[in-house]
């Protein structure tokens, strides 16, 4: 029998699975440097994370391995995870009543070893923030090691004015893709 093995220490992506009625045999966290190359651009730094993550994994013969990166974009900056409560201001302050991208990408490594990577590109735009609401939103914590400096899945949500793509690519790990990748590297869903 094929096990799952999630690369990640993301409760959202333990969820997400979940979600797909899974309930992976073991998680680790992968220990890698996440700096974005020198002019690197969203797209191919969100896909290098997964496949680096998926990569500094040791996996069994019989394990599938599934790994994933979401990044913030506001065209080519790449807004990582908020340090500090100043660079999460310095962040909402950018995307505030502007669209910007939410880039989540997820590498799976098949029991016979071949290694297949999609990425899920979702827009977010946000309404204009008044200073008091991001001062109340650093302050709930919710943001806190976040991309872009907010979690879509909690009291963000409510600032929301629209937004295309995948709601669980912006939570961190899209399922659409996920899934198919899945059944494509040999995952029987029942």
């Amino acid at each position: 029998m094929t096990r799952l093995v999630l690369a990640s220490s993301s409760p959202r992506r333990l969820e997400l699975l979940g979600r797909l009625g899974i309930k992976p045999h073991r998680t680790i966290s992968p220990d890698i440097d996440e700096t974005p190359k020198k002019a690197e651009l969203p797209r191919d730094y969100v896909l290098r994370m997964a496949q680096e993550k998926a990569a500094a994994v040791e996996r069994a013969d019989d394990e599938i391995l599934i790994a994933g990166d979401t990044t913030v974009a506001v065209g080519r900056r790449i807004l990582g995870q908020a340090a500090n409560a100043q660079e999460q201001r310095k962040f909402l302050e950018l995307i505030s009543g502007r669209r910007h991208h939410v880039m989540s990408s997820v590498c799976i490594i098949a029991a016979d070893g071949k290694t297949r990577t999609k990425l899920s590109d979702s827009i977010v735009k946000f309404k204009r923030f008044e200073s008091r609401e991001i001062e109340a939103y650093i302050a709930s914590g919710e943001g806190e090691g976040k991309a872009g400096g907010y979690a879509i899945q909690g009291i963000a949500e409510a600032f929301v004015t629209w937004m295309s793509g995948s709601y669980s690519g912006i939570m961190g790990l899209p399922l659409y893709e996920t899934r198919n990748l899945l059944i494509t590297s040999g995952w029987q869903f029942d």
